[in-house]
């Protein structure tokens, strides 16, 4: 008898989604998750694109199957504010994109309110979507971390909004993946015990899904183009990049 061999589990980190549902799809079609993957979104999946509710569709399918960390990012903390804030809160989170949030909510004849916004898709913002997650090898989180402070100090502003900008390695020896800072290039950022993989799907870039045990990336964009490379093809401290797209 021919045992059929089985396949070992990935760990996938995918980057900054705002809104855009066919470059998730086409992404996920390339990537091809397998029920023993586990699936890692750095946050922002609202905003500026124009459906970040069938965004949230799909990863409350992906939470459902069992494969799903979801971490929080600082454009779902201004969503959220806004809900229970109102004013000010409601004001700032729309113009940095939170109309097209609701435009994406909004059937036709309804107003752009917040209300329209069903419950569970709060539920999924409030109550499943983490602030960070670890493994063995690596941590996860949607901005930054101290380099000197564990996981459960790090405050609010550098976990969701604090820059990459050339971060020193962490206490716990870990290598930090990351989103938020969006690179315009539509490459990601190796520095060896950090990357950067928010590649500004929104803009004129790429979404990226990072497999932190292999270095395979894949990416694809909202026109359905598709295309893939290795983490190490973007490494910065040698001393020339190497961009191998195949």
């Amino acid at each position: 008898m021919i045992s059929t061999p089985v396949r070992a589990m990935r760990i996938l980190a995918i980057g900054d989604i705002h809104g855009c549902l066919t470059a998730l799809d086409t992404l996920m079609a390339m990537v091809n998750p397998q029920p023993q993957d586990q699936i890692i979104t750095l946050g922002d999946y609202v905003d500026r694109g124009p459906d970040s509710r069938g965004v949230i569709n799909r990863l409350l399918e992906f939470h459902q199957r069992g494969q799903l960390v979801a971490l929080r990012g600082n454009h779902e903390q201004m969503m959220l504010r806004a809900r229970w804030g109102g004013g000010n809160e409601l004001y700032h989170w729309l113009v940095c994109g939170g109309e097209d949030t609701l435009a994406s909510y909004t059937e036709t004849g309804q107003h752009r309110v917040i209300n329209n916004v069903p419950t569970h898709h709060w539920h999924f913002l409030e109550n499943i979507c983490r602030d960070w997650w670890e493994t063995a090898s690596h941590f996860f989180v949607h901005a930054n971390a101290y380099p000197n402070l564990p996981l459960n100090q790090q405050p609010e502003r550098m976990l969701f909004w604090q820059k990459f900008r050339n971060p020193a390695p962490h206490c716990s020896g870990k290598t930090m993946v990351c989103g938020h800072t969006s690179q315009k290039s539509g490459q990601p950022i190796n520095i060896g015990h950090a990357v950067c993989i928010d590649t500004w799907v929104y803009g004129d870039g790429w979404l990226t899904c990072l497999d932190v045990t292999t270095g395979r990336i894949w990416q694809a964009n909202q026109k359905g183009e598709q295309q893939m490379a290795w983490i190490d093809d973007f490494e910065t401290r040698s001393p020339r990049y190497r961009y191998n797209f195949r």
